[in-house]
């Protein structure tokens, strides 16, 4: 009977590691040229990284060329066994961090884009605080949508997420953490900035192009964007920020992200007593997770402020 071909070496090093990290970020980032600004290194790099995994493991795992970049089967089959590696050497880390009294070792956090401006700053002196208390801690932040913070929470890519409360998912912990407040605003350049604001019908508000979310959001938050005449889309409040500052646009962002233009009279809020939606935001981590010290120092010091 034929022994099946034993493709990996006996011992998986750092060299290999790495080939299989590259792999992960050329397959999230949709291909070598997006993944080379993620990487921090050349394409050719990237190319002969990929070259040297397909090598290793005999499979073509993405296609590239001039039809563009796509994963073979093999290719998703690799990534998903990929994934569940380096959860893993994220597990083995946390149970090591959890055995040694000493807080050293990597912090993972996932953040929904442009909370920084809240004013009660509860990450950040969180943070701060357990910087002082642990000074070799290592903290890497990843500014991602909330979908993909609950599902690194879930694989052990991430220790800790902050999210907008939009479900309640059974493998995931909740904190509540944050309740945002959300207005309709306009620019200085857009026809309505100079006039009565106070009181503006729908009928009104809907002559005028709006931005809206294409992000996941409460039905009660969206119904108060029915009115608008929805002309564009944007990912995240950034963009909504970009297009309203043009001018051309109406759009809701948080008060505390669009407050610095509030006070260069470059925005103006309408109807702000109609018009507007609370966001809750809470902190997420996984149930079952085995004791880590960094995590628990660091919700400690949330829980003090």
């Amino acid at each position: 009977m034929s022994k099946t071909k034993n493709l990996l070496p006996r011992q998986l090093g750092d060299p290999h590691i790495r080939l299989l990290r590259i792999f992960k970020v050329v397959i999230e980032s949709g291909g070598f040229a997006a993944a080379e600004v993620e990487l921090n290194i050349s394409r050719p790099a990237i190319s002969l990284a990929i070259s040297e995994l397909e090598s290793l493991l005999n499979m073509k795992l993405c296609n590239r060329g001039r039809s563009g970049f796509s994963i073979t089967e093999q290719g998703s089959h690799v990534y998903q066994s990929t994934l569940q590696l380096l959860g893993s050497l994220e597990t083995f880390k946390s149970q090591i961090n959890a055995i040694n009294t000493d807080l050293v070792g990597d912090f993972n956090i996932g953040i929904t884009d442009n909370l920084v401006t809240i004013e009660q700053m509860r990450i950040t002196q969180a943070l701060s605080a357990l910087k002082h208390r642990a000074p070799e801690v290592i903290i890497n932040i990843r500014m991602i949508p909330p979908h993909d913070i609950e599902s690194a929470i879930l694989d052990g890519q991430l220790h800790l997420g902050v999210v907008p409360d939009l479900r309640t998912l059974p493998g995931l912990s909740y904190q509540p953490l944050y309740k945002e407040k959300s207005l309709l605003y306009c620019s200085d350049k857009h026809p309505l900035f100079n006039q009565d604001l106070h009181l503006i019908s729908d009928e009104a508000l809907n002559k005028y192009d709006a931005v809206v979310p294409n992000y996941p959001q409460q039905a009660e938050i969206k119904q108060q964007q029915t009115m608008l005449k929805a002309a564009a889309t944007s990912s995240d409040r950034e963009g909504i920020a970009f297009l309203i500052l043009t001018g051309r646009f109406l759009g809701f962002l948080p008060t505390h992200f669009a407050q610095r233009w509030v006070n260069q009279d470059k925005l103006r809020a309408i109807d702000s007593q109609q018009r507007g939606f609370d966001t809750n935001f809470s902190v997420i981590t996984r149930k079952g997770a085995r004791s880590n010290l960094i995590l628990e120092a660091y919700i400690e010091e949330l829980n003090k402020l």
